[in-house]
């Protein structure tokens, strides 16, 4: 059975996620530990439940998602995936890093290009991935459809959407995206959301401001 544990790191309040099921291996997803003290609590958990860590996945490449990248990637020799349309978002990381504060931020390399329909498999568990671009180009969201669980990223939030004044952001494909490839999933399906709390489909459909059915798009 799938089993999702949430924490919120860095100062822009990022939720990073470890999946994991019965066999034990795991997938961290968008590792936002910095800090120290973050990134002991994400290692004493996972040496806690004895997890063995398999891959990285990264659903988009903006600086509070990519800023365990590294220390994961050392610490348990694990490969790191995303989109490819993502390498150019983080490599950029670098050259703005100091300017939000983060001075020892450490630089992380792609090992594999994650495409739209590509199965994740880790333990007994299959997850697919969305493309769902708008927030950033190579945005993809991961869905498992046994226990209708979507690691949703930086797309959808409980009654908002990810900002699109970023680079490679888009306002309109955003909502495209979120209406065409999250809305067609069912409404009992839970996202699990870059930032905040988790909301489900049905929610934002009825309820969303900016996709849902009273929206002005």
């Amino acid at each position: 059975m799938l089993q999702i544990k949430s924490f919120t790191f860095n100062p822009f309040s990022e939720n990073t996620y470890i999946l994991y099921d019965e066999t034990k291996e795991a997938l961290i997803i968008d590792p936002g530990c910095y800090e120290k003290h973050e990134k002991g609590i994400l290692y004493d958990f996972i040496t806690k439940e004895q997890l063995n860590p398999v891959k990285i996945i990264n659903t988009h490449c903006h600086i509070d998602h990519v800023l365990g990248n590294a220390f994961i990637k050392k610490t348990y020799n694990i490969p790191l995936w995303f989109h490819e349309k993502e390498e150019a978002i983080l490599l950029a990381v670098g050259t703005y890093a100091p300017n939000y504060g983060f001075a020892q931020y450490q630089e992380s390399t792609v090992d594999h290009f994650l495409q739209e329909g590509e199965i994740v498999n880790f333990g007994n568990t299959e997850l697919m991935p969305i493309w769902v671009p708008g927030h950033s180009p190579g945005h993809l969201v991961l869905y498992h459809e046994a226990s209708k669980n979507c690691i949703a990223g930086d797309t959808l939030f409980q009654g908002s959407i990810g900002r699109t004044d970023l680079p490679g952001g888009d306002h309109d494909t955003l909502i495209h995206s979120i209406k065409d490839k999250l809305f067609s999933l069912p409404d009992e399906v839970v996202i699990y959301p870059g930032h905040g709390p988790t909301t489900t489909i049905g929610f934002e459909k009825l309820n969303n401001p900016f996709v849902g059915k009273n929206a002005r798009n």
